[in-house]
């Protein structure tokens, strides 16, 4: 028999993801003024105060009512499948609140805003990734962790 894993662990991560997205978000846009940008690691990271009205890569700029229903339908979608999926597998818990840390952090700069405040800006040898934020790490780790438990080690069905 698996070990069911309780929500309250998950809920923490999730708030503390959520608090510490929303911290660095006010931190950057009340401090530094649009496109400044402040080197951490010489040219390879720094922080750019910078601001998107679309998705990743600036995909559906402006487009915040289309933002609006697809964040609610996969908040929704998300809380299905923790219920029915993970509820015993804790890297797949742990992958799905990521996920909606990051979305309701990307989604209440969208509400307040119009707009997401992005900083985290990286060079990859020469290529000048797209400046991205807390949120959109969790979005990303949350989906390799998914990927991995369900593709890789084939843990994503419950065993019976």
């Amino acid at each position: 028999m698996m070990k069911q894993y309780r929500i309250y662990p998950m809920v923490i991560l999730g708030i503390i993801v959520l608090a510490i997205d929303q911290l660095t978000k006010y931190l950057v846009a009340t401090r530094m003024e649009l496109g400044e940008s402040i080197p951490v690691l010489g040219e390879f990271f720094k922080i750019t105060s910078h601001r998107n009205s679309g998705a990743a890569w600036g995909m559906f700029e402006g487009r915040m009512t289309f933002f609006y229903i697809i964040t609610v339908a996969v908040l929704i979608f998300l809380i299905y499948f923790y219920k029915t999926e993970a509820k015993k597998n804790l890297l797949m818990q742990v992958g799905i609140i990521l996920l909606m840390a990051g979305a309701l952090g990307n989604f209440i700069d969208r509400l307040l805003f119009q707009e997401v405040v992005d900083f985290a800006d990286v060079l990859i040898f020469t290529y000048d990734f797209p400046i991205f934020n807390v949120a959109d790490s969790a979005l990303t780790i949350g989906v390799i962790i998914l990927l991995i438990e369900v593709f890789i080690t084939g843990r994503g069905k419950e065993e019976k």
